[in-house]
């Protein structure tokens, strides 16, 4: 009878073990489990279904420009607290959170790089800065790419994702909206294009102001793009929505995007589109 007066041993917890969830990635699309190593190789599209995951800013750096061209502007401008303004927590210290989770200083990241050496000025948008939302420093930001676009004569890209316009900041938050699409007006006189790439979510502010505006607007597979939101849109009008209403196939059906274009095509597609427009080389068979 030794089995039964057995000591259980104890299990040791102290050294952590890399979990299952580290090194793989559900698709909330096809549900396929995925190497989250050959996902990333893959631009984060699910080979299966060609679901697209979000990724961050960095990633399109590294999916539209060229290597090492990127030079960032402005990357130390700071959100104020004009208002100040309190929900569960004071803005300021919501803010600093972010700064400390992201290594930025706010929504969007702004310069110069190059697309198959076409030199352009760009911003990207980083949803994980406050769900991507636009307070003055992100409409400063976008604001300034637009005229670093004029002073160079170079064509401007911009990708957004965004929750919209930042409460926080209240009505100086809803002049970036303004203010950007003054100076996009400015832009299309001076005949310099412009590209917006509109990413998974795109909504509110963003959307009614530069997501909206590009010469050319391409959107990725399955991107929400709207103002308001489904839920609040059936709220008011009291009817029940089209399906897949507010996704980039539907825009594209009703002519609000130019085409939804897969990850793994953007950058191609982008700089064929730069060589076509006004003022640029056009692209030769090869390229």
């Amino acid at each position: 009878m030794s089995w039964f007066k057995r000591e259980k041993k104890k299990i040791d917890t102290t050294e952590k073990k890399e979990l299952p969830g580290e090194l793989w990635q559900k698709c909330p699309s096809c549900g396929d489990i995925l190497y989250r190593k050959d996902l990333a190789a893959k631009q984060w599209i699910c080979p299966k279904c060609a679901y697209h995951f979000r990724v961050g800013t960095e990633d399109y750096l590294e999916i539209l420009l060229d290597s090492g061209t990127f030079r960032e502007y402005d990357a130390d401008l700071e959100s104020e607290d004009p208002l100040g303004f309190v929900d569960s927590k004071p803005y300021p210290r919501r803010i600093e959170e972010y700064r400390e989770r992201t290594g930025r200083n706010d929504a969007v990241v702004c310069g110069i790089g190059a697309i198959d050496g076409v030199e352009v000025s760009f911003a990207v948008m980083d949803f994980g800065f406050m769900g991507g939302s636009m307070g003055s420093v992100v409409g400063e930001k976008v604001a300034r790419a637009i005229e670093r676009a004029l002073q160079r004569e170079a064509p401007l890209v911009v990708v957004s994702a965004s929750g919209g316009a930042r409460m926080q900041e209240g009505v100086l938050s809803l002049m970036q909206m303004a203010k950007t699409s003054s100076l996009l007006a400015a832009l299309d006189s001076a005949r310099i294009p412009f590209v917006a790439i509109d990413t998974d979510p795109t909504t509110g502010g963003v959307t009614a102001s530069y997501a909206m505006l590009g010469d050319v607007i391409y959107a990725e597979p399955k991107a929400q793009i709207g103002f308001a939101g489904p839920r609040v849109i059936k709220q008011t009008i009291g009817e029940d929505l089209p399906e897949e209403f507010q996704t980039a196939e539907f825009l594209l059906e009703h002519g609000f995007v130019d085409r939804v274009v897969s990850r793994a095509d953007l950058k191609r597609t982008v700089s064929r589109t730069l060589r076509w427009m006004p003022g640029l080389e056009a692209p030769t068979e090869e390229s």
